[in-house]
């Protein structure tokens, strides 16, 4: 069973650079029509300072921490019995190229089902900006499969 002592803990906080070649690259792959995500001109003809950061693209950059394992590791998660079970993102502000975002993760829950068969670890990251400013909180849980 993960111990539940956890449930609070936060790993250091890291920053990211948002690269504007690393947004339009993800803007293609995932289907974007609308032009302020692949140039830069349309984006400030539309209002942006830059080339907005499409939705979603957020997890990526968390995958830059400096160790995208460590709450795995911390709680022995076998990544041979896990799951994805579930991502959310609530966005409060825009972030853009150029902008460089720092991510807070914290263990939010763990918990178990099925008598323990299965086991859910909660975690929620803040993103804020350069100037503080709250960008986005991600959702994701993970599920352990035991037995």
């Amino acid at each position: 069973m993960i111990d539940k002592q956890y449930i609070g803990h936060t790993l250091p906080p890291f920053q990211v650079n948002v690269e504007p070649g690393r947004l339009r690259f993800y803007a293609k792959a995932t289907g974007q029509t609308d032009p302020i995500y692949l140039d830069e001109e349309a984006a400030r003809a539309a209002g942006h300072p830059g080339l907005p950061v499409p939705p979603t693209f957020l997890f990526c950059l968390e995958m830059e921490s400096p160790n995208p394992a460590a709450i795995r590791e911390l709680l022995g998660m076998d990544y041979r019995r896990l799951l994805h079970g579930e991502q959310g993102f609530s966005y409060y502000a825009m972030a853009y190229a150029g902008d460089k975002l720092s991510f807070s993760q914290q263990i939010a829950d763990i918990y178990d089902k099925k008598d323990g068969a299965l086991e859910f670890v909660v975690r929620k990251t803040r993103v804020t900006n350069q100037r503080a400013e709250l960008v986005a909180e991600l959702r994701c849980v993970s599920v352990v499969r035991n037995g």
